[in-house]
Parts: C-alpha cells; structure tokens; sequence
C-alpha cells in the first residue's frame, strides 16, 4: 500500500497545478440572476428527443451558465461551437455520433455525462 502513496501524492500535486484560476473574469449577471444567485425560475430546459434534444438542452445549460456568471465568455464561446458541429452531425442524421460529440464536450469542460 505503502508503494502507492508516493505516486498518488505526486499525481495529486500534479493535477493541482493545472487548477489556476482564469484570467478574464465571468460576465456579470443580470440584477435578477445577481440579486438570488441561482438560475432563475423562469428558465426551462428545452424538451425533444434524440440527439437534437441532447444538443439543445446542453446549449440551454451552457446559455444559462454564462448568464449566470458559471462560466466565460471565452468557454461559452468553445463549448457553443463544439455544440454546432454537434448539432450539424444531428442533422445529418448521425444520431450517435451527435450524441458522442456532446458527451466528449461535457466531459472535456467538467459538465456530468
């Protein structure tokens, strides 16, 4: 056990240098969203099936994000367009591979599955 710890004390070090903080800083909220803090309660999560609801749900959160100041405008930006090119292989009738797209952009910026 002992032989492990050296390793994963070195790995934990390691990923905790790649967590500084970004240079920009979020948006700022509108003075509903900064006044709660939270989504608002009007936001609704778009409904659909398929690929073209996975891809428009995840814009609605990423939407929702940035207004809310979770995220840049810089990663809204990122996200946005691999969600396009997500949306654009749902089009073309390439359910699973629209589907993977979007599961890889989630788990590439931190977003559950």
């Amino acid at each position: 056990m002992r032989a492990f710890a050296l390793p994963l004390a070195a790995l934990a070090f390691g990923l905790a240098a790649c967590q500084t903080p970004a240079p920009s800083t979020p948006p700022a909220p509108s003075p509903e969203q900064a006044a709660t803090g939270v989504t608002p309660n009007t936001f609704r999560m778009p409904t659909g099936t398929g690929c073209s609801g996975e891809v428009e749900r995840f814009q609605a959160v990423m939407d929702n994000d940035l207004a809310t100041g979770h995220t840049t405008k810089g990663v809204h930006t990122r996200v946005s367009a691999e969600i396009s090119t997500a949306r654009s292989t749902c089009a073309a009738g390439n359910e699973g591979g629209a589907i993977s797209q979007i599961r890889a952009t989630k788990a590439r910026f931190g977003y559950p599955g």
